[in-house]
């Protein structure tokens, strides 16, 4: 893990210093949409049969940096692994998503929850160390962790869900039982993140895929602030390098500068929100990462840069007027299609890169 980084583009932005050029990754940028990576999932015979080897979590991270000239590359693990140590029973069937065998919706499932040794999950910092030597210095590790209420609403739901039912009645009938999943959760998230970071992740980001489906005060209280209890225990530099966070909150526009108060070091937003606007809002606060809608990587490749040149336009020439730097990564507002076509993210790759850098010289 001492081998020099390359290309250090990614946490320069992060952290709002100078660069040559705008730093891209992609959400689920291991993924389904790549031939490689069907192939490794079919030798390892499962979703989790990937996930938890970390000879072939490391295949899979690095195989889009092969592909692409990506900036970063990210942990590829799951956000249910942190209840799965829980004792909550992750499966995952084809077609049907993750499931749980047990759900959290009385005081007595409530009373067994406990923050998990954290050696149940030695599998995943087994990856961070096994990709972060794979890496051998070309791009940062990115590690993650689904945000307290994200998880939740799986544990409770006990799958995904389209209403959230359960996990909204529990909410507002036991708001008690409510806050403690939360702040065991926000504790475990903190100690697996900072395992993570001890393991070799150089930047850390926190999905609140679902904070958006709250009422708004709701938002505040039972999502925000479990990210704020995650964000304020996690180390903020490893070995003498400093370590950025990202928060994400799918549909989290609306409370964008609560969001920029949290202590992360980077807001990620999805493609509702407008970038100018979003970097005047949260002016030299924090760095802003996004916002593509994943569905243009549909449309034709000539169509897909000139969507792409859009967001960088709207952020605009991250040097302000009085020199200093407003830090933007370039990603999209959510995961990438498991349909994508790869030669149209190699469009979307050359024209982030061609295009930030003329934006940068005027040119």
């Amino acid at each position: 893990m001492s081998a020099t980084l390359k290309n250090d583009t990614f946490l320069r932005a992060c952290l709002r210093q100078p660069t040559d050029y705008t730093p891209l990754w992609l959400m689920r940028q291991a993924g389904r949409y790549l031939p490689e990576y069907k192939a490794s999932r079919a030798k390892a015979g499962s979703f989790m049969g990937l996930a938890t080897n970390p000879a072939y979590a490391t295949e899979v991270t690095l195989q889009p940096l092969d592909r692409f000239p990506l900036d970063a590359a990210i942990l590829f693990s799951d956000i249910l692994t942190v209840p799965d140590a829980m004792g909550l029973g992750l499966s995952f069937t084809q077609g049907e998503g993750p499931r749980f065998a047990k759900q959290v919706r009385d005081e007595a499932a409530v009373s067994e929850l406990a923050v998990p040794d954290m050696h149940k999950l030695q599998y995943v910092f087994d990856a961070v160390s096994s990709i972060r030597k794979a890496l051998d210095g070309r791009v940062p590790l990115i590690g993650f962790s689904g945000s307290p209420w994200t998880l939740a609403c799986y544990m409770v739901e006990g799958a995904g869900s389209d209403d959230y039912r359960h996990v909204k009645s529990l909410m507002y009938s036991r708001p008690d039982l409510m806050h403690k999943i939360l702040a065991i959760n926000a504790d475990t998230v903190a100690a697996y993140l900072n395992a993570q970071i001890e393991a070799g992740a150089q930047a850390v980001m926190v999905f609140d895929s679902w904070g958006g489906v709250l009422a708004d005060g709701a938002f505040q209280e039972f999502s925000l602030a479990y990210s704020r209890r995650v964000l304020a225990q996690l180390k903020t530099e490893h070995e003498g390098q400093r370590i950025p966070s990202i928060l994400f909150t799918k549909g989290g526009g609306l409370w964008l500068d609560e969001i920029a108060d949290s202590g992360s070091d980077v807001v990620g937003l999805d493609w509702t929100v407008n970038l100018a606007k979003a970097r005047a809002q949260v002016g030299g606060r924090v760095a802003l990462q996004g916002n593509l809608d994943p569905n243009v990587l549909f449309a034709p490749p000539e169509r897909v840069q000139a969507e792409a040149i859009k967001v960088l336009d709207s952020f605009g020439n991250p040097r302000n007027a009085d020199g200093s730097w407003a830090g933007h990564i370039f990603n999209l507002g959510h995961g990438i299609s498991q349909f994508t076509p790869p030669e149209h993210v190699s469009a979307l790759v050359e024209a982030v890169h061609s295009h930030s850098r003329r934006l940068r010289t005027g040119n």
